[in-house]
């Protein structure tokens, strides 16, 4: 079955028909319907929130524990644990009542720094900043105190030092408010999650900050804050929400990233190829056609088929 070319708009024709739904529009080209992204509720907002202050604590004594097994001292393991929740929800109080520009773009910072390398590459990090901010977006990146220090060890034997210029575009970052330091024996992931999902009250004052599609400034269309990160989250999905309300949020909020190889240097600037979040759910969804008489027409994904294709069906009226 072939994607169906033309319009078949005439409310007296069955549609049953493989289509291509346009990435730009999300509009169905057999009945103009328009497909919905379907992000998390307000709800589900909040428990991730309300989840990941739970998960500091539970990190925090995970981490500890496994300190301990290595003969590490792991003193006053109770008050770190109280620590790392108070940390992290200072981090939110944060968002919420600072004054500027609502951030429209988190960046995984040690997962973008890392990103092919066995040690931290702040020049990439650079890179992505920087190519994020052309697009238009207001930028936070979550970065973990210990690589902002001018020596720092990466694993067992393996020591790494910042340059002067490294240590002076990471400081340039956290004076202009664009860089959020975790604090040490804190997990960055969950500040970058939480992020996420923040309403960031002050900064935003009611205005919605999400770019709508087929703008005229070419930035990608979806929710905001975005977040830009390679993490599958393997080892928090089960912990913030059931299966489909995870997938709902990965796909609406998550930017994918790749950087082209370096030839020579290391530290110059390469193309960032971006795998934007989702236009419209990759879920069955019935959605009305204006016009159509208040009738629902159904478009149902098909694994074999491409990522932006969907089998509609329209009853006649």
């Amino acid at each position: 079955m072939e994607p169906a070319a033309t319009s078949l708009l005439d409310e007296g024709t069955l549609v049953a028909h493989r289509v291509a739904i346009d990435n730009a529009t999300a509009r169905c080209p057999a009945t103009r319907a328009a497909l919905r992204l379907i992000t998390i509720e307000d709800s589900q907002r909040r428990h991730v929130h309300d989840t990941l202050l739970v998960m500091a604590r539970e990190k925090s004594i995970e981490y500890t524990a496994r300190l301990a097994a290595k003969g590490r001292s792991t003193a006053d393991n109770a008050e770190k644990a109280e620590q790392a929740t108070r940390m992290l929800a200072e981090f939110s109080e944060w968002l919420d009542a600072r004054d500027g520009e609502p951030y429209t773009a988190i960046v995984d910072g040690a997962n973008v720094a890392y990103y092919g390398w066995g040690r931290v590459n702040v020049h990439q990090l650079m890179h992505m900043v920087d190519a994020l901010e052309k697009q238009g977006e207001n930028v936070l990146v979550v970065f973990p105190k210990k690589y902002t220090w001018k020596k720092f060890h990466l694993r067992k034997g393996v020591v790494q030092v910042l340059k002067d210029e490294e240590l002076e575009f990471l400081e340039g970052l956290e004076e202009k408010g664009k860089m959020y330091v975790v604090p040490p024996m804190c997990l960055d992931d969950l500040y970058w999650m939480l992020a996420s999902v923040s309403n960031q009250t002050k900064s935003a004052n009611g205005r919605t900050i999400h770019v709508p599609k087929s703008n005229a400034q070419g930035r990608f269309p979806g929710p905001r804050p975005m977040v830009i990160s390679n993490d599958k989250m393997r080892d928090h999905k089960m912990d913030l929400l059931d299966e489909r309300a995870f997938r709902r949020w990965c796909c609406s909020h998550i930017v994918n990233y790749d950087f082209e190889e370096f030839i020579e240097d290391h530290t110059e600037e390469r193309a960032i190829h971006f795998r934007a979040a989702d236009v419209f759910s990759d879920e069955i969804q019935g959605n009305a056609v204006d016009g159509g008489g208040g009738r629902t027409v159904w478009h149902f994904p098909v694994s074999e088929w491409d990522g932006n294709e969907r089998f509609c069906l329209r009853l006649p009226a």
